[in-house]
């Protein structure tokens, strides 16, 4: 079994910046894609980055130039940092991660950002 643990979210005003972390624990043999969907109240889960184990990334194109995401395989970790948030970018954020042969997902960490 793998688990995820994600920190970071929270309130922040309009403009401002918050790191997301997500740090994979258990039986990995194999770590490959790790990223971020995010869920807003009433909407579908929409991917937001993703990042293989190579450093490839990839991004919505709401949040690219102001969202970065990057990991540390040595920790099994990935990281998400959101500068010039938005009022549109509350959600619940959902890591997620591909250890051959499953996927695998956090239990969601809340941003709110108020105008």
């Amino acid at each position: 079994q793998v688990q995820l643990v994600e920190s970071g979210g929270g309130l922040v005003q309009a403009g401002g910046s918050l790191r997301l972390s997500c740090t994979a624990s258990g039986s990995i043999f194999r770590l490959n894609s790790m990223g971020w969907f995010r869920q807003a109240p009433g909407k579908q889960r929409d991917l937001v980055a993703t990042i293989t184990s190579g450093g490839r990334t990839n991004y919505a194109d709401s949040v690219k130039g102001r969202f970065t995401i990057s990991r540390d395989n040595a920790k099994n970790t990935v990281y998400l940092q959101m500068n010039n948030l938005k009022p549109e970018d509350t959600a619940v954020y959902y890591c997620f991660a591909e250890v051959v042969p499953r996927t695998y997902w956090g239990q969601g960490t809340q941003v709110t950002v108020s105008s």
